[in-house]
Formats: structure tokens, sequence, C-alpha cells
């Protein structure tokens, strides 16, 4: 009889193995509100590490951490219409505190450009308070109808930068950088994961922006997922809060803001775009353990030289965890390992000792070799390169190799449904074919130029929409 596979394979159902990856690699639990969420350890660290290489990013665009409340006066929302009209539907609002009711319900955070409006007004007197660049690492709620954990919960976590400054170049600019510098930086070059950078279409734009530029990835399954944003808020914010400088010229002139955010939706990300039907593979720029070291029985000699591996490797500058936990078989806890997704196990057993070897074993490509234990802490760093560089060149294939170029709206629908991505010329596409689109649950995930470039406006000439079923 076939032995049963851990997980569900990804071909047979993918939103089935997505929560199968979840639970059996132990990163994260339905909580026990609908729609919350528990991150596990191991899913933690995952978050530790994006927040690790993502807040390095952040400071060197020169924004400085700071934090506000959770809890936003109701009336804050209401100032800025578009705002309040697009975030009305998923507010959590608190009416009761402290046994009574309030004078004035108060929302919990869905996001903080009203509160951190509020005090920008307070700090910027004159031009040379400006730019004020302000991040904060928080928990946000929206009410969310259809949860997925990790993807869209009611509560997560997040970054959310907020800025000021004295011109609408310098705002579009920052806005700018921080796309393609900190975001789509992080995202290829630690994540492993093909980003396309574009530019939201009018009805998909952040509710209260001028302009919204997105990152977006195609996952397993051929759908997309908005990895993160960065907005242009124009002069909006400005105006209902009354944000103004003394300019040079000694006139009262209104700031021009961005606002910008990711997410733990990248932890679904993650796994959406390098799982496979042994579990998570994370890439090795961002893996907790980049290497796990094993003893396969608990022989005294043996679990001496898998403690010795570690601690040559860890003077190596390697992440690494020693695994001498003998009382578990050694099949089961491979396999634990393998579900996590860790980059490179180094397994050492009595005949590997008397072979003077120890066994490789690599994740992300697949395949075993036996190797000398003093040769991997120089081995090692290659090798973990070498599948860093491997695991963003198949999600850039699989992206190019299921994205089709159309001229009709039926043909991309066509491809979107089959499990692929579709690049139409906006022109022929437009605010009525989006709609069209729409009834198929198929969305314009951004514009492109033709060249592949972000486009400096939404009717700029030649723009392509690229067109796709989203999470």
């Amino acid at each position: 009889m076939a032995k049963a596979p851990v997980l569900t394979p990804r071909a047979d159902d993918f939103p089935r193995w997505y929560q199968d990856l979840i639970n059996k690699a132990e990163l994260a639990d339905n909580g026990p509100v609908r729609g919350t969420m528990v991150i596990r350890p191991y899913g933690y660290g995952l978050w530790e590490r994006m927040q690790q290489e993502m807040d390095a990013r952040i400071k060197e665009a020169g924004a400085q951490n700071a934090y506000f409340p959770l809890f936003i006066p109701q009336s804050y929302l209401t100032r800025e219409a578009e705002h309040v009209e697009g975030f009305a539907p998923e507010l959590a609002i608190v009416t009761h505190g402290g046994g009574k009711e309030l004078e004035e319900p108060v929302v919990v955070r869905p996001t903080s450009e009203t509160i951190i409006n509020e005090y920008f007004s307070k700090w910027v007197q004159s031009y040379r308070d400006l730019p004020l660049l302000i991040n904060q690492w928080a928990n946000v709620v929206r009410w969310e109808m259809r949860p997925r954990v990790f993807l869209r919960t009611t509560e997560f976590l997040w970054q959310e930068g907020h800025t000021a400054h004295a011109t609408y170049e310098d705002a579009r600019d920052y806005a700018a950088h921080i796309h393609k510098e900190v975001y789509a930086d992080f995202m290829t070059d630690v994540l492993g994961i093909d980003v396309v950078l574009g530019r939201k279409t009018a009805s998909e734009r952040f509710a209260g922006a001028v302009n919204t530029l997105t990152l977006e990835a195609m996952m397993g399954d051929g759908k997309a997922l908005q990895m993160g944003t960065s907005h242009e808020l124009g002069q909006n914010f400005a105006k209902a809060f009354n944000t103004q400088y003394l300019s040079k010229e000694g006139k009262q002139e209104l700031v021009w803001q961005t606002s910008w955010g990711s997410s733990t939706r990248m932890v679904g990300g993650l796994i959406m775009s390098h799982g496979d039907d042994s579990g998570l593979r994370v890439p090795p720029r961002l893996a907790p353990v980049q290497v796990v070291v094993l003893a396969i029985k608990g022989d005294e000699a043996v679990l001496a030289k898998v403690r010795e591996i570690g601690d040559r490797l860890k003077a190596a500058g390697v992440r690494v965890q020693v695994d001498d936990r003998t009382d578990t078989p050694f099949g089961r806890r491979a396999v634990d390992w393998e579900l996590k997704g860790v980059p490179v196990r180094v397994e050492v057993g009595p005949r590997d000792l008397e072979n003077g070897t120890a066994m490789l074993v690599r994740r992300i490509p697949g395949g075993k070799e036996p190797v000398a234990p003093d040769a991997l802490a120089a081995l090692l760093p290659g090798v973990l390169e070498e599948d860093q560089a491997l695991l963003l060149r198949q999600s850039r294939e699989r992206r190019e190799s299921r994205t089709s170029d159309v001229s009709t709206i039926d043909a991309a629908v066509e491809a979107a449904l089959a499990g692929g991505w579709a690049r139409i010329p906006w022109a022929g596409l437009g605010e009525e074919g989006e709609a069209r689109l729409a009834e198929h649950a198929v969305t314009v995930r951004c514009l492109v130029a033709e060249d592949g470039s972000v486009p400096d406006a939404d009717d700029a000439p030649g723009n392509v929409a690229v067109v796709a079923r989203a999470y």
C-alpha cells in the first residue's frame, strides 16, 4: 500500500496544500477570533528576519522608527473623505471602555495616515523640518470577510512608512525610492521572489492616494499576490490636517506626502512562491536556520562530531542549529526539517564517522552527497548563494513562461483562468474593460510601460496592463 503524502499535493488542491504546510511546518495557527492568527516561533522567526532586512533598508533610506497609538479617534478618519470611504467596511470600532460608553468611539488602527498626520501638523513648522521621514512597525486591524492565514487576516503585522516633503517632486521621488530600492531590492535579493514593479489603476489605488506603486509576484498556482505598495498622497491629508510649513520665501505651504507598507502577507508569498510538495523552501539569505546538523544516532562519537561541526559553522558566520534529539527517530526529524525548508542538512551517523564524511543534503535543488566535515565551513557559503540564485531564477522563469501577450479581453480572461497572467494594451482595455474583467474575478494588477518600467502616468502612451486572478 502506498504511503500517504505528508502534504496534499499542490496539483491536487493548492489551497489545501498551503494550509497543510502552515500546520505541519508549525508556522501558525488560527486565532480564537475569526480571522486572527497565532504566529508560531518558526513562522515568527521568518518574520523577524524579514523585519531585520527591511528595517536596515528603511533606515538607509533615511527614515526613523517611531510608534503611534493603536486607538484612533473616529473623527480623525472622517477628515479625508476617500480614506474613510475606502476603509469603512473594514473598521473595528470601540464604543465602550472602562464599563462606560465612550464620548467618542475609537477606531482600532487600520492604517495610520490620520493619526500620524495629526502629529505631523504639530511637528512641521518650517522648511527646515522637512523632509520628515517616519516608519512604524506595528499591528493593524481590518475586519476581513474571507480570511486566510498570512494572506488576509483581521489582525496582521506590518511596517508603515509616512513622510512629509516640501515639494511634489521630492515626495514622488521618495515613494519611487522606497518602491525600488527598499521593497524590490529586499524581495528579489533576500526573498528570492521575482516581482513586477508597476502602477495601480485608479480603481485599485489606495484610498486617499493620488498614485499607488505596487510590487506583484506570481505564486506557484499562477495567481498574483501584491507584496507591498508605496503611495503618493499628494496634499490630500495635508489639507485635511492643515499640515503646513513656512517656506524659505516666507510663505505658508502645504506639505506633500507619501505612505508605504509591507506586511506578514510576505510570509504567505514566501510559502506559495517557493514551496513544493515536500514543504517550504526558505531562501538562504532569509533563513533563520541556514544549516541544520543532524545526529542520526545517539552514539557519543556522533554527538561530539555534530556539535563540533555546529561550532565550526557558527564561527564561520553560518546560521546553524544542531539537532541531537536522538530520542526522536531520525526519519521524522529529517522530514520535519524538510517541511520547514531549511536550505541545507548535514547528517552524521556511525557509518559517516567510519568513512570520515558527513552527508550534505540540499533542500532547494534536491540531492545529497558525502563531504569531508573539515570542508564544510569553506564549501557552504557558496552552496547557499547558488541555492539563493536558483530560487529567484525559478520564480522569474515561472512568471515569464506563464505570461501571455494578448489583444482582447476574452483572451486576457482565458489566460488568467488557466492559471497565468496576461499583458494587454491599457489603451484598448481602459476602465470599461477593467470592469468586464472583474466579472470573472480577474483584476488589473498594475500598469507597466512597454519596456517593463514603471510609467509616469495612468494614461502614458504604450502602457500595458498586467492582468491576473489574485489573492
